[in-house]
């Protein structure tokens, strides 16, 4: 059976929502983020970039979000759309990989864990993060779904990040950019993206972010610690 190591953060919760889409038969395996279990060792050999999600399967390992739902998608044929329309849907799959994500990621940091560190920073990611919303909302004004008419991967990657937007951008903030909200709400409405919200709403991680959480979120900005003496 599948094996997909998973925290409710918004790239492990794409993957769940491809596997509660299609209904593929997997386990899920905890990994508390917050208490840095990314990085033990047993977890580094599956995903050497000690982040969530990965799978594996039958002794493969895939890891990053985005290969994942390719990976699966390609291998059971599903939520590819029409051949016609797959160079749209790797094109608004790649977008949402290197400018939704990183961005928002990085807007999450400089106003929800260190607030105020840098007005530039701040600026910066929250004005790129709203460009890019605008951009899914002019492509969703004139399509139903990312890729055309049919919902797919790039739907499922995206519905990753944009059902945290109120937490990304501010609460309401999703409401400016309509067309994005209204797909949104279509996704949202699905009952694999409700089976996939009561799954995280019973996950148990843990909340507080603390010095030891952000040690294990961002353990570049600390000082590696001395090696132990041989004696």
């Amino acid at each position: 059976m599948l094996r997909l190591y998973f925290h409710t953060s918004p790239n492990p919760m794409k993957v769940v929502l491809f596997l509660e889409e299609t209904r593929l038969p997997y386990e899920l395996v905890p990994v508390d983020t917050f208490k840095g279990e990314q990085h033990r060792p047993e977890y580094r050999k599956i995903n050497p970039n000690g982040r969530v999600p990965a799978i594996e399967l039958n002794g493969t390992r895939v890891f990053d979000s985005t290969a994942i739902l390719l990976h699966l998608a390609q291998q059971h044929g599903q939520l590819l759309g029409a051949e016609r329309h797959r160079a749209e849907l790797l094109s608004w799959l790649m977008f949402i990989a290197t400018g939704i994500a990183p961005m928002g990621g990085q807007l999450v940091h400089f106003t929800r864990v260190k607030p105020d560190e840098s007005p530039y920073a701040t600026n910066r990611y929250r004005r790129e993060t709203q460009r890019l919303y605008g951009i899914l909302d002019e492509r969703l004004a004139t399509v139903p779904y990312l890729a055309g008419d049919e919902y797919t991967i790039a739907d499922v990657s995206a519905w990753g990040w944009i059902r945290i937007s109120d937490f990304v951008l501010g609460e309401g903030e999703l409401a400016k950019f309509p067309a994005l909200s209204s797909w949104f709400a279509r996704v949202d409405a699905r009952p694999a993206a409700a089976r996939a919200r009561e799954l995280a709403s019973r996950a148990s991680f843990k909340r507080e972010f603390d010095e030891e959480t952000m040690r294990a979120m961002y353990p570049q900005n600390y000082p590696l610690l001395p090696a132990a003496s041989s004696a």
